[in-house]
């Protein structure tokens, strides 16, 4: 209330502020010219005492106050607001003490050089004036308490030199007494305001309730009698239906609401319930019913009770009504929004899954079937990603479209979100229909697509469950539906499968593998395997490609086919890379050969911010030269990350460390990173190098040009899977520098990989 702070609390308190200030600027003159006055009066009292000069002087510098708060009193700035910052109130408390301290120069100088007389008169003056103050800024009690404090505290001090205790006690307490008026009086303000602020919510509240613009969605008052006929028609319900009140009386009030359906008898199921509710005389709230008015429907909400006479005899009903055509319409509006796709205008995965409901509830009751597709475009990310989201959502609406041109209305095409759709099938038990519908799907979405000047492709994996068989819930046959999905994805995509039971068993298996492999880490159960990579020409040592290895104390050896795809969909790729990085690295730090060791890098890696600042730590902390150290990356990293990873590549290209490209010519092969890119060898894939042994001339081919490519580009070649004597000699007539397979070595544990080690070192050191 002082404006000292704001409470905790949820009042807002601007509004009582502003009226402070406006109480206080109401009585700014009035506080005026009672300084003045008083100013008059003791320099009238100290005219024989004091000079002229200082009187005067003193008498200017009160003027000069007073006409300071004045003026700032009556500032328009917060004359209409309705509402003030504390700041305003605080402000007032500088006025208060400016003015206490201008008054108590006169007790001080005139108590000590003025007469008995005089010194009474000015003791009398003082109180006065200290009265008229507290009236006239008690509505800012900041000010006005600010003002008594200093002034009766200097009057208390100056009497108890002058006249003892006795008398500064007796200014004390008259000082608390008109400061606790003031408070009193300041209070009061604030709760007269208080209340006059909470009567207009009040009555804004009441004003609302009573809806005082009569608008046809304004509540209405019927009646009718026994005979269901209206009586007394009130004019807000002659304004809701169109007509006057003469017209309406006496008309039947079913016939009033059913309109151009009153002589067909076509009701609606509102009225329907309606006329029930009239003919067994039940009170009834809440009940919707659809009316014609003027040939438009219209939505109305009605609430009746029956009425009796005197004597307990029925005479008709008496009720509310209110027009909710607009809140139906926008509920509407909203439960479209809920269960539509706002980019598509499909049904979305809301709307999906209550027909899918509805359909096993049907096939259920029927003994019959449903299905649920799910479809998954391919290489729609590519499309996004090269070309932005408006041309991406822009297909988005074309693949729609084509969904929606072959569904019939036994099925539904929804969107699931992103680039994922589906379809229910209320009826599948023409198999045959299923069948052509999905290949249908699958060569309308791999049509080619139109889009602002470009042609594009995309392609679609498809997969079905079928209800009941596939799942006895809705939650349980979607996710039959994605197992299938997930199988067409991994087949390629383009193609549709149906749900089969043992895919619940690779899904099961997946998903112990995952809550396995999160511990395998932390547990110690990984280990690193280390393959010789030996000269073509010579057999010499060269390097070691370290392998990852997972032993489970359950599960025995786990793949890595297995394991690494199931690391980089779970994001657990990063972590399991950096410490496959800084092992290597620490073990073949301790190697007393410099050969190199090379490290397979997932394109998950080369997307994390601090894969960079990995492979220079890893150096750093083991002490390993950075160009003992190669990278294995594989051509998948150009096509999913393109530009982003040839960035990366270049940061540690610049540490120092090699670069070879793995399984090359078994992807999606291009020239042009290999341009931008400098890889330090291409490792040409086992297959090859197998289908060259048994003599497949695409295959000889294939190494014949990867080698010169590559010694075009500089690069070494390291064949792959190398198993016996011939193969051997093939590779390296073929102009492979480097070999790699079983033939020199398998994956060797790290004991026996430095003990290969060791034994190079001294072949060296004897030659």
């Amino acid at each position: 209330m002082l404006g000292i702070y704001d409470p905790a609390d949820s009042t807002d308190w601007g509004p009582i502020r502003a009226a402070q200030l406006h109480a206080g600027r109401q009585l700014a003159l009035f506080m005026l010219a009672t300084n003045v006055i008083g100013a008059a009066l003791v320099i009238l009292l100290a005219a024989r005492i004091l000079p002229p000069w200082a009187l005067v002087g003193w008498g200017i510098v009160i003027a000069a106050v007073s006409a300071t708060i004045t003026v700032r009193r009556l500032s328009p700035t917060y004359l209409l607001a309705p509402t003030a910052p504390i700041e305003a109130v605080q402000a007032t408390a500088l006025e208060g003490i400016a003015l206490g301290a201008v008054w108590s120069v006169p007790p001080i100088i005139l108590s000590t050089m003025a007469e008995m007389g005089d010194s009474l008169g000015l003791w009398v003056i003082l109180p006065v004036l200290m009265t008229a103050s507290s009236v006239a800024m008690a509505a800012l009690p900041l000010a006005t308490i600010s003002f008594l404090a200093l002034l009766g505290g200097t009057i208390s001090v100056v009497l108890a030199f002058a006249s003892g205790p006795l008398m500064a006690a007796t200014a004390l307490l008259f000082t608390l007494l008109l400061m606790i008026g003031c408070f009193s009086r300041a209070k009061s303000l604030v709760i007269i305001r208080a209340n006059e602020i909470a009567l207009a919510e009040r009555d804004e509240t009441v004003s609302l309730l009573l809806n005082e613009e009569e608008d046809q969605s304004a509540d209405w008052l019927w009646e009718i009698d026994s005979a269901k006929r209206i009586v007394r028609a009130s004019p807000r319900f002659a304004y809701a239906v169109g007509m006057d009140p003469v017209t309406i009386n006496k008309m039947p009030f079913l016939q009033l609401l059913a309109g151009s359906a009153w002589e067909s008898g076509n009701f609606s199921a509102g009225l329907r319930i309606l006329a029930e509710k009239l003919k067994n005389r039940e009170a009834f709230r809440d009940l919707v019913v659809p009316v014609q008015i003027n040939g438009v429907e219209r939505w109305w909400e009605i609430a009746a009770t029956p009425r009796t006479d005197e004597t307990g005899k029925f005479i008709g009903f008496r009720g509310v009504g209110s027009d909710i055509t607009e809140a139906r319409a926008s509920a509407d509006k909203i439960s479209r929004m809920a269960r539509f796709d706002a980019l598509t205008g499909l049904a979305n995965r809301l709307l999906l899954t209550e027909t899918l409901s509805r359909a096993m509830a049907d096939a259920e009751r029927w003994n019959s079937r449903c299905a649920f597709v799910m479809i998954d475009l391919d290489r729609f990310k590519a499309v996004n990603d090269t070309l932005g989201h408006p041309v991406g959502d822009r297909m988005l609406i074309q693949v729609a479209d084509r969904l929606r041109s072959l569904v019939t209305d036994r099925e539904m095409v929804g969107r699931l979100g992103g680039d994922e759709f589906a379809i229910v099938i209320s009826d599948a038990s023409d198999s045959s229909r299923i069948e052509r519908l999905a290949n249908a799907i699958i060569e309308a979405i791999a049509q080619p697509y139109d889009i602002d000047q470009n042609i594009l492709y995309i392609g679609a994996s498809l997969g079905m469950a079928i209800g009941p068989r596939d799942g006895r819930t809705t939650e349980m046959l979607i996710r039959s539906a994605d197992l299938a999905l997930y199988r067409s994805k991994d087949a390629g995509g383009n193609v549709c499968h149906v749900y089969e039971p043992q895919l619940h068993a690779v899904a099961e298996e997946r998903r112990v593998l995952e809550m396995a492999l999160r511990k395998a880490l932390p547990n110690g159960e990984l280990h690193l395997n280390y393959q010789p990579v030996v000269s073509a020409e010579t057999g010499a040592l060269t390097g070691f490609e370290a392998l990852l290895r997972w032993t489970h104390p359950e599960l025995g050896n786990i793949s890595p086919v297995k394991f690494i795809p199931l690391a980089e969909d779970t994001r657990l790729i990063a972590p399991i890379g950096e410490w496959v990085l800084r092992t290597a690295c620490d073990e073949a730090a301790r190697w007393d050969y410099p050969v190199r060791v090379a490290v397979n890098v997932s394109p998950v890696q080369l997307t994390t911010p601090s894969f960079v600042n990995v492979v220079a730590s890893s150096l750093a902390n083991s002490g390993l030269p950075p160009d003992r150290l190669e990278l294995e990356v594989t051509e998948s990293v150009f096509l999913h990350e393109g530009a982003g990873a040839i960035k990366v590549l270049e940061k540690i290209l610049a540490l120092g460390v090699k670069l070879s490209l793995d399984d090359f010519g078994t992807g999606y092969s291009s020239l042009g990173y290999l341009s931008r890119t400098r890889f330090s060898s291409i490792k040409i894939d086992r297959s090859f190098v197998q289908g060259a042994s048994k003599k497949v001339p695409e295959a000889i081919a294939i190494i014949r040009a990867v080698v010169a490519l590559a010694q075009s580009l500089g690069m070494a070649t390291t064949a792959e899977g190398v198993e016996t004597e011939e193969e051997h000699r093939m590779v390296y007539e073929l102009g492979c520098t480097k070999v790699q397979g079983y033939y020199f070595g398998r994956p060797l544990p790290v004991e026996e990989a430095r003990a290969v080690v060791n034994r190079a070192a001294r072949a060296q050191a004897a030659a």
